[in-house]
């Protein structure tokens, strides 16, 4: 069995929850969604961020504008639609109804040994 398969899979799943979070108070352009990603030690890599946010506007959760930069060329910012928001909410409720069953099932596993 491959763990780190497994493992990859298990971030795949949380990875857009994430992001949404990272976007719920501010707007924020990739390199900053991909920087507090790490700061969690959560790894993601541009080639797998770039056609997550671009679904994710397309499925009318996330919004764009383009800002000029001093530092480069334009930067394309990322931020919450009101689905989105309403989106987000919903995640979270099924994250913390997921977290909580998952603690169950392993601390009562981890108590009957």
């Amino acid at each position: 069995m491959n763990i780190e398969n497994t493992k990859a899979q298990m971030r795949k799943g949380v990875l857009e929850f994430c992001i949404l979070s990272v976007l719920k108070e501010k707007e924020a352009y990739t390199s900053e969604i991909l920087d507090t990603l790490k700061d969690a030690k959560l790894l993601v890599v541009e080639g797998t961020i770039y056609p997550l946010l671009t679904r994710l506007k397309n499925d009318g959760v996330l919004t764009y504008r383009w800002e000029e930069s001093t530092s480069g060329p334009p930067r394309k910012y990322y931020g919450l639609t009101d689905d989105g928001h309403i989106f987000l909410e919903e995640l979270s409720k099924t994250w913390q109804e997921l977290a909580g069953a998952v603690a169950t099932i392993t601390l009562n596993q981890h108590n009957h040994e």
